[in-house]
């Protein structure tokens, strides 16, 4: 007999009895259904077998960890059921490509037709395989093994992801004779994936999958079409110079040829910033430019090199910042953990906001506030603005899109833009990179060098962050002027340098930790790459240092 606790609570279980037992005695403790464990303060899946004294801690698809695991295992699911109703000799790969909606956007390159008679046969298979509650299985193989597996059943992104795979085995899953590589846990078994949708779009489907606050609950598919093809461009852009997965990255790296991707990723960028400042141009009547992004979306590099380009035609342009117009500390609302919530509108002083903008528009000359982050005050230190013919506001904060900002100014004289890093970048066709985690690793890396943060620190407030983003960013992407992606395909191998280090600082036995575990297993599929070549005004510069604004 072993010791198991469970929360404070100590339980005799048979020596060899396997996580997933001890959860269908705790199952009805829980409003959601638990997916993976804590073991001993490591994550792991209900089929470890335990066979010495443990300390149990379940995780739920509530949870952000069991959320991910879930739509990772309908990921794995959709993909048996493809193979087994598609005609082989009809497609050459179905891909998972990035995310649309709430799901992921999934693209089949061949003969096939996805028409809603295919993904209705796919749902079927599917659903039989939920109802028959088939068991996921690990199986741990040597390297070259799994190379020789993935060669045979022709999924070459795996077969080149492996060959920079350092340690000596991998972990390959199976479901009733297929099988396949996945960066991250598994569920036990089909029988709990029960919430999904297929839903044609564009040339392909979106696999829709249920979020962490309403995990028993498929969401209504909105697409962010604007937002979608930002990332469609970008990924036929990486397609195009065969840079799509993280492996032909690495090869770029090894054979000498990366500079020449990161020259043309920069100028790429470039003249995407040089399209939006000359629509802005064309447009007579804009006077203010309002941008909005996510946190780590690069929005302060991003204004400079438009302020730039909109110098080259012919403009003056007036960065602002919304943040010099939050209320003073005291008067921040508080959010339902009693800590500041600095996401919310309410944090900004509108009325005040909208005044000064108006006055500007109408030729008045204006004092502007300055935020001291210090003392948490808001002062005035003779910053006075007026604004001539050829001048334009470039005002940047995180509720620009949010038409409740700027109630008061006319429409016809706000350009709005959308900056976010969209990554097109994936592990290998079947496991795609979150840009929530691209924006992660992005943050750490400043907030250890530029804020003294720990990375500890920063993931520990990156679920608020997200919070806030859900609720006053991503509903508004859409009605943006233009989206601009901030993302860049070789980024990942410069920021894996810096963020190692940091990620390993993180003490074990917290969330955090396992937080700072997932990404250090993330980042050991990169290639690493010294920042040398990172041009000064390049957006990545932001974060890594050795930019040439003052970010």
């Amino acid at each position: 007999m072993i010791s198991v606790t469970v929360g404070n609570v100590e339980y005799e279980y048979e020596d060899g009895t396997t996580i997933y037992e001890i959860a269908k005695d705790f199952k009805n403790y829980y409003d959601n259904d638990i997916i993976l464990a804590v073991c001993n303060d490591k994550l792991c899946e209900l089929s470890r077998v335990l066979t010495d004294n443990s300390k149990i801690r379940f995780i739920t698809t509530a949870n952000h960890v069991g959320n991910e695991c879930y739509r990772r295992s309908v990921a794995f699911m959709m993909l048996k059921a493809f193979y087994k109703i598609a005609d082989k000799s009809s497609f050459d790969k179905i891909s998972i490509e990035y995310s649309v909606s709430k799901g992921f956007y999934c693209k089949v390159t061949g003969n096939i037709q996805i028409n809603k008679t295919f993904l209705s046969k796919l749902k079927k298979e599917m659903d039989a395989l939920v109802k028959r509650d088939i068991l996921i299985t690990k199986e741990t193989v040597s390297t070259t093994k799994a190379i020789q597996k993935f060669k045979r059943y022709g999924m070459e992104d795996k077969v080149r992801l492996l060959r920079y795979r350092r340690a000596s085995s991998v972990n390959v899953y199976k479901m009733e004779g297929f099988e396949d590589y996945f960066y991250g846990y598994m569920a036990y078994s089909t029988g709990i994936l029960k919430y999904y949708e297929l839903i044609p779009y564009d040339e392909g489907f979106v696999l829709q999958l249920p979020v962490r606050s309403e995990p028993k609950k498929v969401p209504e598919f909105l697409p962010n079409n604007k937002v979608a093809m930002a990332l469609k461009e970008s990924a036929k852009w990486a397609e195009m110079l065969g840079v799509s997965t993280i492996g032909q990255v690495n090869d770029k790296i090894t054979d000498g040829t990366i500079n020449n991707i990161m020259m043309v990723q920069e100028a790429l960028q470039e003249k995407n910033i040089a399209d939006i400042a000359s629509d802005i141009a064309s447009r007579k009547d804009v006077k203010i430019v309002m941008i909005a992004g996510p946190s780590s979306s690069g929005k302060t590099s991003f204004c400079h090199r438009l302020s730039i380009q909109l110098m080259a035609q012919g403009l003056k342009p007036h960065p602002i910042s919304t943040d010099n117009y939050f209320v003073n500390r005291e008067d921040t609302p508080i959010d339902a953990d009693g800590k500041p919530d600095y996401e919310v509108l309410e944090t900004v002083d509108v009325e005040l906001f909208n005044r000064q903008m108006s006055e500007l528009l109408e030729g008045k000359r204006v004092e502007l506030p300055q935020f001291d982050f210090v003392d948490g005050k808001r002062e005035y230190k003779g910053d006075f603005l007026q604004l001539g013919p050829d001048d334009v506001l470039v005002i940047e904060g995180i509720h620009c899109l949010n038409d409740k900002m700027s109630y008061n100014l006319p429409n016809e004289n706000k350009y709005r833009i959308c900056v976010s890093a969209l990554t097109s970048l994936n592990v290998d066709e079947h496991n795609r990179i979150s840009t929530s985690d691209l924006r992660l690793l992005r943050r750490i890396v400043r907030d250890v060098r530029t804020r003294g943060a720990s990375a500890e620190t920063t993931i520990e407030m990156w679920k608020r962050v997200r919070r806030g983003e859900e609720k006053y960013i991503f509903p508004f992407q859409d009605s943006a002027d233009a989206v601009f992606n901030s993302a860049m395909v070789y980024e990942l191998s410069v920021i894996k340098v810096y963020a190692e280090p940091a990620l390993f600082s993180v003490p074990e036995g917290t969330d955090e930790y396992l937080e700072a575990k997932r990404l250090l297993k993330f980042l050991d599929y990169v290639l690493a790459l010294p920042k040398e070549h990172v041009p000064s005004n390049s957006i990545l510069s932001e974060f890594v240092g050795g930019s040439v604004f003052p970010v």
